[in-house]
């Protein structure tokens, strides 16, 4: 839609005038869990599960669960369907233009293109070893998935369904945004730092540390005022300059944080973590940010997707075995997550 000029420039001046406001004046807390819904047991029996993607347009959530995505409907916690017979989900990215979905297996080490309408596998795209992150760039039109194993990116044209480069990441690429001008930022969780990558050259371009925060896993980005968020494995959160890599503030989080989300609209900065906390910080400016509350989640509960409509949070977990007794081929022993107990817990104001 083209807007005349004036007409432009005053929805421009509404828009940074809101933005300000939401800076301006930080919300109150008062998150709280409003309710749950129960995912049901997973293929196998093994409970595991990693990133949510919520489709505004649709009102859908596509959920992780081990071999299988979860399709629930975001406002009644109905299941819709699932795409299964995969090997190991982790991550799910929407082209709504091609009405075309790609999930990342890790178990099969490749792309899994999906069709949105039916819900049916269209194809597969092999893709370096481990893929996890898995993203779409608008500018560049590709898809990208992040290879734990391999160290690398794979590119993807999702009109051919066919991988177009490969870039080494000079270590092991995790959580990755995208700018919306041609940018991807991704932690490289060995190397404690983030990676710059240009989608239309397929090259990186810069490589950031991150100190004081370490292991880094979880990303997010505040596109308007260029910042990124960074979740760190030491329970440290840094907020970086994405043009310079300067690290501007850090914060202590909870233990095995694994998502971020900024909402623009209010300012505010999610952070969970699996201890089972979940953090809430406003950007009161773009150089100072303070955290507003932290809640008590539940164990497990790391990973989260946003409805910027409702402003509520979608956060999933399991119940958990106590951990086993150490041994010396396993000296710090994980609490596992029982079969059957997968669920689905909002939150909101």
């Amino acid at each position: 839609m083209k807007f005349p000029e004036l007409h432009h420039l005053g929805v421009c001046a509404a828009v940074l005038l809101l933005g300000s406001l939401a800076l301006a004046n930080p919300p109150q807390g008062g998150y709280h869990l409003l309710k749950k819904y129960e995912l049901g047991a997973p293929p196998g029996g093994k409970e595991y599960w990693d990133y949510i993607t919520f489709d505004a347009s649709t009102r859908r959530l596509y959920i992780s669960h081990n071999t299988e995505v979860k399709v629930v409907d975001a406002d009644s916690g109905t299941i819709i369907g699932d795409i299964p017979d995969l090997k190991r989900v982790h991550g799910i990215a929407l082209v709504p233009d091609l009405g075309r979905g790609f999930i990342s297996d890790g178990g099969a080490d490749e792309a899994v293109v999906f069709d949105v309408k039916t819900l049916k596998v269209t194809g597969h795209i092999k893709t370096g070893g481990n893929p996890d992150c898995i993203l779409y760039e608008p500018t560049s039109k590709h898809i990208f998935t992040m290879n734990g194993k391999s160290n690398d990116a794979t590119v993807i044209d999702p009109v051919t369904e066919t991988v177009v480069a490969t870039i080494p990441m000079g270590g092991r690429p995790e959580y990755a945004v995208a700018d919306g001008k041609g940018m991807i930022y991704d932690n490289i969780e060995d190397r404690d730092e983030v990676v710059a990558l240009d989608s239309h050259t397929n090259t990186v371009k810069a490589h950031w540390p991150i100190a004081p925060s370490g292991g880094a896993t979880a990303m997010e980005m505040d596109v308007q005022h260029r910042r990124l968020f960074i979740g760190g494995r030491n329970k440290v959160l840094a907020i970086m300059d994405a043009d310079t890599g300067k690290v501007l503030q850090t914060f202590p989080i909870g233990d095995g944080v694994d998502t971020n989300i900024y909402e623009p609209e209010t300012a505010l900065l999610f952070t969970a973590t699996r201890e089972g906390t979940l953090h809430i910080f406003h950007e009161d400016t773009p150089d100072k940010f303070s955290l507003v509350e932290t809640i008590k989640t539940e164990f497990g509960a790391r990973n989260m997707a946003l409805d910027s409509k409702t402003h509520k949070l979608f956060i999933d977990t399991a119940d958990f075995a106590p951990a086993a007794a150490p041994t010396t081929e396993q000296p710090k022993p994980q609490p596992t997550p029982v079969s059957g107990t997968f669920r689905l817990s909002v939150y909101g104001r």
